[in-house]
Parts: C-alpha cells; sequence; structure tokens
C-alpha cells in the first residue's frame, strides 16, 4: 500500500567525509536547508555498519556537527596543522553498497546531466560514478582477486544509459503514477503516518520566498524489475530513511520540444529495459524459467503541453508499448562461425508453462487486451526464423482457451522482411493499417477530460476508441507487444508506426490539432522519427553492440 510523503523530498546534493574511523555522508535537498547525515563505519573488515540518525538538520546545525568532528579527530588537541576531518567527494545520489572478496565499497553518482522534464520532475542520465572503498586500511584483509572482481563489476559502464529522478518513479508509467497520485488521501495515511513524514520530511520550497507548506503526494515502492541497482541497496534498505534510496532505471530517455501553432508542446520518449534475464544477443535468448526474457523493453510516449508544467493543472498524455524476445525456451549455438547461427528449442513445453508466466506479468501490469505482433520470417529456403513463429502460436492458442474470450491475446504475424523485399505492398502503410486498429483497441493515456469540441463534431476514427473512459480523462488498458527475432530494426520500425499513429491520437485528444492523423512530411513527425531513431540505435547498441541496420523510412 502507497504511503503519504511530501513530494520532492529526495536527498539531491551528497558530501562525503572522511576520518580514519568512520565516513560521514551529509546530505542536502536542492536549496540546502535541510541536511541529513549517514555514519559509516570504517573498523569493520567485511560488514556495512551504517547508522541513520533520522535526524533533520539546518545549515547552522550541521556546520557545528561537521566543527565537532573535525575537532574530536585531530591527533592533538589544538593541533591546526593536520584537519581530523577531510573532505572525500561530493555527489549526487548513492547508486549502492557492493562487496566482493573484501570490504565493501560505496558507488556514488558524481557527475550527472538533465535529460528531460515532467512536470517539474527532472529525469537526469549519470554521467560519472566513484567507487570508494570504505575499510580503512589498517584493518583491510587483503585478497589476491579482488581487484579482478573490482574490474569486472565496473566493466558495466554507469555513465552508459542510466537514468534517475528524484521525486518522479521512472519504474513505473506515466498513467500508473498518476492515477495513484489521485487516489483519495484518506484511503492512503493514517494520522501516524501523516505526523512522521511531516516531521522527517524536507521543505525544499523554505527560504526561497516560496510558501512553506509541503505538498504530500504518494511514495510508492518502484516496478522491481525495471530498477538495476535493487540489489546494491538491498543492504541498507530497511535500515535508512527513503530520502536516501534512489532508484536508477537503463534503457533511453530523450525529450524534444516542438511548437504546434505557437503552443510550446514537449515529446518525451522513456524506455525501460528489463533487468530480469538481461543480456546480449546471442547470450540471452528467449525466455528464463520466471517468464522473464531477453531485451524487454517498455517504451513510452510521453506528450504534455508545456505551457503548464503541474501534473494537477497540466494537460499530460501517454502510450506504452512493449519488445521483447520470443516467450519459449530457446537459443542460438555461437560456436560455429556463422552469420545466422541456427535457432534450436532447448526444452520442451507442452503446456507453454513459460510463456503462460509471462504472459501473465503482461496482463498484470497492462490488463487485456496483449496484442502480439510477431515480425519474423513466415517462408525461408531453410528453416530458421519460422520454428519460433511454429512454436508460439500454438503456445498462445493453448493460453486461450483458459481466458475469457474477451481477454483473449490477440496474435498478429505479418513477414515483414518478405513485404520489403518483394515490394509487394507499401511496408508503411501496411504498419499504419496495423497501428490503427492497435492504438483504437487499447486506448491511450490522458489526464484531463475530452474536449467538447471532440465530444459534439467527433472525427469518424474517434468514436470506437478502446481504453478505458473516465470522467476524468481516458486510460490505457491492454498493450502492444512487438517482436521479431533480435526486436531490433523490424521492431524499431513497428514501434514507431503504432508510436506516430498514438501520437496523432494524443495532440488531438489534447486540442493540438483538428485531426487524429499526421503526415511524413510535418516538422512533429520528424522530430518524432529522429527521437525514435535515437531510441533504436541506444537499445541495438545496448543489445547487439552496433546501430540499428534498416531505419524507419
Amino acid at each position: 500500500m502507497p504511503t503519504s510523503a511530501p513530494i520532492l523530498n529526495c536527498v539531491q546534493k551528497l558530501v562525503l567525509y572522511e576520518t580514519r574511523a568512520r565516513y560521514f555522508l551529509v546530505g542536502s535537498n536542492q536549496a540546502e536547508t535541510k541536511y541529513r547525515v549517514l555514519k559509516i563505519d570504517r573498523t569493520e573488515p567485511k560488514d556495512l555498519v551504517i547508522i541513520d540518525d533520522k535526524h533533520v538538520y539546518n545549515q547552522q546545525e550541521v556546520r557545528e556537527l561537521l566543527g565537532r568532528l573535525d575537532l574530536g579527530n585531530r591527533t592533538k588537541i589544538g593541533q591546526k596543522g593536520s584537519s581530523g576531518l577531510s573532505r572525500s567527494v561530493s555527489a549526487f545520489g548513492i547508486v549502492g553498497f557492493v562487496r566482493f572478496l573484501e570490504g565493501y565499497y560505496i558507488v556514488l553518482i558524481t557527475k550527472r546531466r538533465k535529460m528531460a522534464d515532467i512536470g517539474g520532475h527532472s529525469i537526469y542520465k549519470i554521467e560519472d560514478t566513484n567507487m570508494i572503498y570504505i575499510p580503512n586500511d589498517s584493518v583491510r584483509v587483503a585478497h589476491p582477486d579482488e581487484a579482478r572482481y573490482g574490474r569486472i563489476f565496473q566493466n558495466v559502464d554507469l555513465s552508459s544509459n542510466f537514468y534517475f529522478s528524484y521525486s518522479y518513479d521512472l519504474s513505473h508509467s506515466l498513467q500508473y503514477n498518476l492515477t495513484v497520485l489521485k487516489m483519495p488521501s484518506e484511503m492512503l495515511k493514517t494520522e501516524e503516518v501523516s505526523t512522521q513524514s511531516r516531521q522527517d520530511s524536507f521543505d525544499i520550497f523554505e527560504d526561497e520566498g516560496l510558501p512553506t507548506q509541503v505538498v504530500y503526494g504518494i511514495s510508492n515502492e518502484p516496478y522491481a524489475k525495471y530498477v538495476w541497482n535493487a540489489q546494491l541497496l538491498e543492504k541498507i534498505k530497511d535500515n535508512v530513511h527513503p530520502d536516501w534510496l534512489l532508484y536508477v532505471i537503463h534503457g533511453f530517455c530523450g525529450q524534444s520540444k516542438l511548437l504546434i501553432y505557437g503552443r510550446p508542446v514537449h515529446v518525451t520518449l522513456i524506455a525501460r529495459r528489463s533487468s530480469k534475464f538481461a543480456g546480449t544477443r546471442f547470450l540471452k535468448r528467449g525466455a528464463n524459467c520466471e517468464g522473464d526474457v531477453a531485451n524487454e523493453v517498455e517504451t513510452e510516449q510521453i506528450i504534455h503541453d508545456a505551457s503548464v508544467m503541474s501534473f494537477t493543472a497540466g494537460s499530460y498524455s501517454s502510450y506504452v508499448q512493449v519488445r521483447g524476445s520470443v516467450p519459449l525456451y530457446w537459443s542460438q549455438d555461437i560456436s560455429t562461425m556463422m552469420p545466422k547461427p541456427p535457432i534450436r528449442l532447448d526444452q520442451a513445453d507442452p503446456y507453454a508453462h513459460v510463456a503462460a508466466l509471462h504472459f501473465d506479468q503482461m496482463l498484470q501490469r497492462f490488463g487485456s487486451p496483449i496484442i502480439i505482433l510477431n515480425l519474423v520470417k513466415k517462408r525461408e529456403k531453410r528453416k530458421h526464423e519460422n520454428i519460433l513463429s511454429e512454436e508460439l502460436y500454438p503456445a498462445v492458442t493453448y493460453l486461450n482457451q483458459f481466458l475469457p474470450p474477451e481477454h483473449h491475446i490477440d496474435y498478429i504475424a505479418w513477414d515483414m522482411a518478405r513485404y520489403t523485399k518483394s515490394k509487394l505492398c507499401n511496408v508503411l502503410d501496411r504498419l499504419s493499417l496495423i497501428a490503427e486498429n492497435v492504438v483504437k483497441r487499447t486506448g491511450f493515456f490522458v489526464n484531463r477530460p475530452d474536449f467538447y469540441c471532440n465530444t459534439a463534431r467527433p472525427d469518424e476514427r474517434w468514436g470506437d476508441l478502446g481504453g478505458y473512459s473516465t470522467a476524468s480523462g481516458r486510460m490505457q488498458t491492454g498493450v502492444l507487444r512487438t517482436n521479431c527475432v533480435d526486436c531490433l530494426d523490424r521492431t524499431n520500425t513497428a514501434q514507431f508506426m503504432v508510436g506516430k499513429c498514438a501520437l496523432a491520437y494524443q495532440l488531438y485528444t489534447l486540442g493540438m490539432i483538428d485531426k487524429p492523423r499526421l503526415q511524413f512530411d510535418t516538422d512533429c513527425v520528424r522530430l518524432f522519427e529522429e527521437l525514435y531513431e535515437d531510441h533504436g540505435d541506444t537499445l541495438s547498441l545496448q543489445y547487439g553492440g552496433s546501430q540499428l541496420v534498416h531505419r524507419a523510412v
């Protein structure tokens, strides 16, 4: 159950001070008016001992505290030369704590870059990190393999497409975040929780000439699948105040600004890569025994009127779609030097157990309908990709007999490569038809009711729009799940076309355009295409090691 918490309450600036026996991590809000202090013991060779006093200091109190620590840790009373407390590093957040064979390390974000802004909430990309060994040299128990494990850990480049936000939950969709925020406050907080969070919270507006009333929102648990540093925070999660915890996602984040008839609009694209069954192409294929698939990415496009930057007063719309490997037990043998290693099914699954687990996860997160767009080849001289289709379609058919007819999983198979080569039809026209059908069925999220003109003079495509409509807006129910073999080139083109179709509906519902249609030769679509190409290249580099080969148009 979400708990009541003040909005924008996270520790946003950190300074690490050190003495011989301890590290002191001093964290403050952006305005540097409220501070917290973590005490980390350096005399334990293998254990992590962290003490959070839970007290909120003001600037004067924290200066006095640091002064007393400096004085108390000097070697001789009154000695001025050698400081007892030295400033070690400045940072913007804690990624987590990790231990290999010796003691623990602390991983800090030392450089960040702002990538986007949603409703006044900034999204940052990690640009650089610092890994600091905690135990003192005098208690360090050396191990010959420690450096090797450290290098392996640092092979994961944290400056490469890892994102975080102090005040916005990046692991959940905008629809989830805004609908949870709108839940009645009586359901969410008891007097006890409310009183405690008022005492513990920062007030970022204090001393800035703004009202000092704390705005209460919802402090919710992140969605574990898309959090990449959950394991690094596991050791401290229950011992420190939630203000210290910063959850990191991996994937892509980009934002473009455009003017539509003089009205500023922000188009934001966020891709969340799953941390479960993660790995690169050929090494990770298909699904694991828990229903998590390789190269699983949730892509969300958020459109908002940039003239009003508040979630409560502004107009926001989002649309979510998913890509992921075919949910079967399959792999490719990379020991043979072949450009296309043969696909093999590793394990018989007559009752579609792994596919059932995967679609169960999707139904819980998105609701129905789940629409599968399978783009693998159907006709081949030597059977290769078609092996996957021949297994996936019977699995979906088998699972549908256990679902009510209105919640059946929809399966669309279209050999995109064949149509691209043969020129039988215009590929983008065909994809537009599929996109139209999909968006109409799932609908999209918008946080405001339809305009009167949309109701009075509805477009012919508007009436049968799916999703869930309420007095306060619309909600997306269900999701499109696109796959090819690698879930890169063909998938990105298909997702772009679906995203373009959804974008037209989103701009129409926000009152930006008069019909839910967009032509290719417009600035808006060109900007959107550039965003999707950057998104596709980034995901392709992460999973396959190279950029997209085939572009959208």
